[in-house]
């Protein structure tokens, strides 16, 4: 499947109610060749007047720490497993996760990045372990298949608690040394 047909396909999507509660399809933003790909679990408010994702609050905190590490935002690729956004930005039901699960892995097939970096719990639980937890588990690598994968704070979790802000910056400067590296040998993260 070629990107326009699956955005398409996305944009016209209907496959659970919140195809019909949206205003916008938020598909993803960035290079589509990227290296790095971050993995959120939905849209907020900002993002689905947008269409964009990571532009509210939290997106700012995270391009803060894009920043800081030294990675151009516009090197990476942006998605949520979700891509409208759930009423009063609760937390994504497992119906919904399952109708809209496709278009992100074809995302990831299209994109085929080095590392997928999941932003907060849930999206580590859907795509690292249904058991993950991030406060115990954050920064951590795992192969799975051809990819690397990890897990980092949510930002929205750290602009609640900016204690765990240092945590989100020794992740990032992790994540940007093995995006560096050129090495193919997987070794974990250790914290």
């Amino acid at each position: 499947m070629d990107w326009e047909t699956l955005e398409n396909e996305c944009r016209e999507c209907r496959k659970c109610p919140l195809g019909n509660t949206r205003k916008n399809c938020v598909f993803g933003t960035g290079s589509k060749s990227a290296s790095l790909m971050f993995v959120g679990e939905a849209p907020g408010a900002d993002e689905d007047k947008t269409g964009i994702p990571f532009v509210g609050a939290a997106g700012k905190h995270l391009d803060r720490f894009l920043e800081a590490v030294g990675i151009d935002r516009d090197s990476v690729y942006i998605a949520n497993i979700l891509k409208c956004r759930p009423p009063e930005n609760r937390d994504p039901l497992p119906d919904e996760q399952d109708a809209c699960i496709g278009y992100l892995r074809e995302q990831v097939k299209l994109i085929r990045p080095k590392l997928i970096v999941c932003l907060g719990r849930i999206a580590a639980m859907r795509l690292i372990d249904p058991d993950f937890r991030i406060t115990k588990s954050h920064g951590t690598v795992y192969k799975r298949g051809a990819f690397l994968i990890s897990a980092v704070y949510h930002p929205s979790a750290l602009l609640r608690d900016p204690r765990k802000n240092e945590d989100m910056y020794r992740d990032m400067k992790k994540i940007k040394l093995l995006l560096d590296s050129t090495s193919d040998e997987v070794t974990p993260i250790q914290r």
